[in-house]
Order: structure tokens, then sequence, then C-alpha cells
């Protein structure tokens, strides 16, 4: 299998780093605007770099492409490579509105190619734990469910992240991951009452989610934190409960914000303390699905739904009011 990567940032060399380690899989082309980071990534894999992603499609000979751009350019090169009959590899959020996100997916399917997003939680495997423990009834009916993911303002190394036209902001960007989780683990959402405070170097947001089974999630995330990037999960059902803390520990720590005379490449990307790397994990499985045509852990049309309840977060942010969601249909039907 013959893959490509048009966007050579953090995310960019994740991709590229982890298809290397895969015996079946050659990557033939990294693309970046800025090629000074397409031939860094080039001498690290031995892929031929380009500056333009037009130039890597007609002179590589390749069957997928990762898109790992900003999120406000996935829609246009998602549709450029699905034009070209390639198989699409997109990094979440799949848009930054229902709209594109539609568009996305229906191009990819008259063009007869598949379309993966990488929702990578659900390849972590303390969270395959948690979804296993309510699948198998271990905490009964659930209830409540409290979960925060915390780190430093990706913005203060790539400033797109903070206009909020081009990232989304901390609810489209980071907290989608525990929405699309939760959905995947307790059903579909109800209704939607969502906080949002941006200030400067701070991006945080609380969102309460209702699902249709009664279950409640007090969902919190946080850009502008001077501490390591963590998550903390706490599932409560009436048979018992179940936690997950990434910073877990009987030690005391003490962590300083990195001085402004630091320099970082790349914004900071979350790591599973498993001996497996869920990127990794994620990406051999979109490939395998490709291989023998089957389905994927994660659909496009669950990448759809996270971020419908996200755009409806962010409608409440607005209103102040809560937002109630229709009952959950394919994509298809919704937009017939």
């Amino acid at each position: 299998m013959k893959v490509a990567i048009v966007g050579c940032g953090g995310m960019g060399n994740v991709h590229a780093l982890s298809y290397m380690n895969m015996p079946d899989v050659t990557l033939v082309g990294v693309c970046d605007v800025d090629f000074e980071l397409a031939q860094e990534l080039s001498m690290k894999t031995g892929a031929a770099a380009y500056h333009s992603f037009e130039e890597m499609l007609n002179e590589t000979d390749l069957d997928v492409v990762s898109v790992t751009l900003p999120s406000y350019l996935h829609k246009e090169y998602t549709l450029k490579a699905a034009q070209a009959g390639k198989h699409v590899i997109c990094e979440k959020p799949l848009a930054l509105n229902l709209e594109d996100a539609a568009a996305m997916i229906q191009c990819c399917e008259q063009n007869g190619v598949r379309l993966f997003v990488g929702h990578v939680v659900r390849f972590f495997p303390e969270y395959i734990q948690m979804k296993q423990a309510i699948d198998e009834g271990k905490l009964g009916r659930v209830g409540v469910v409290h979960a925060k993911r915390i780190g430093s303002h990706p913005g203060d190394v790539k400033p797109w992240f903070k206009d909020a036209d081009k990232s989304g902001g901390v609810i489209a960007d980071l907290m989608i991951h525990d929405i699309d989780f939760l959905r995947w683990a307790i059903g579909d959402v109800k209704s939607v009452y969502g906080l949002n405070h941006r200030v400067n170097e701070m991006d945080y947001a609380l969102v309460t989610l209702i699902f249709e089974n009664g279950a409640v999630a007090n969902l919190e995330a946080f850009w502008g934190y001077h501490g390591p990037f963590q998550t903390a999960v706490e599932i409560a059902g009436s048979k018992g409960l179940i936690r997950s803390d990434s910073q877990k520990s009987s030690s005391l720590q003490i962590c300083k914000a990195p001085s402004s005379s630091e320099e970082r490449r790349f914004a900071e990307v979350p790591q599973s303390p498993g001996f497996s790397n869920p990127y990794e994990l994620e990406l051999a499985h979109f490939i395998q699905c490709i291989r023998e045509g089957s389905e994927p852990i994660v659909s496009a049309n669950d990448a759809y739904k996270a971020l419908e309840i996200t755009m409806a977060a962010l409608e409440s942010v607005q209103t102040g009011k809560s937002v109630y969601l229709q009952p959950s249909t394919q994509l298809g039907e919704e937009t017939a």
C-alpha cells in the first residue's frame, strides 16, 4: 500500500513515522507549503518531498493520502484526493461545520474511495478497557461521567489554533476526542449545554451532555495549562465505577511552564501508557480496512456525529441555552 502525506507538522510526523513501522506500507511522498518541513520529514523517512499537492499527485503512484493539515484545510484536500481516486485518512475534526463534513463524505462515496477520520482515542487501551467494562455490564446502568482533557495552548506553537475560524477552538479540536469516545461507549446524545471562555492564552470549556439513555456527562477541556498534557475519566454506574487518570501518581510533582525562550516545533500529541502506539494501531487498522473492504472501528459517520455534538456545544455557548439533537439517523437519511 503506497501512502503520501499532505501536512508535515506534528501529526504529519506522527503519521509518517507510524507508516515507516508498517512492513506492508510504503511512504512515497510528503508535502507541505512550508517546503522546509517537507524536506525535514523527507530526510527522516526517505519519501520524496513536494511543495505542491497537485505535483505530488501527478508524480507519485499512491493509493492513500493522509490529510494532516490544519482543520480548516481538511475539506479542500480531502476533496482533491478523492477526486483523484485516492483513499483518505483525515485527522480529526473531520471539518469545522456539518455542511463541509457532509460534502467530504459524499465526495468520497461518489468517487468510490474510503474516508477514515483519526479519532485515535478509540485506540488507546485504557479507553478500550472502559468501553469493554460498560459493554460487559460491569458498571450496571451508567449514570454520571466526568472527563477532562487539558494541556498547553497549541496556538503558542502554531498560531492558527488561536483563530476559532481555523481550529474551532478547544471544543472542536480537543474536547471532540471525549465527545466521540463517550458517544461510542454510552450511546447517542439528546441534549448539549456548553460554556466557553477564551482570553489571550487561555481557552477553557465545560460541556454537559445528556444521553438518550439518561446518563449525564460533564466534559472539561482547557488550553493554557502550564503542566503536562493530561486526561482523566470517571464513569459511574449502578454497580460500580471506573477511573482513568493519566497523571495518577503517589508522589508530588511540580511542573513549571516553559520559558519564553524555549522553542517548540510542534504542538503536544497525547500519548498512552500502553506498550502499543495508538496512532500506529489506528493507521494500521485503516490500511487493513482498505485492503479487506471491512468497516472501521470509527466510521466517517461517527466523525460526523461527533462534529454534530460539537456544533451543538458551540451553538449553546453562543445562545446560553441547551441544544436538543434530533434522534440518531445515518448521514444519508439526515441529508436526504
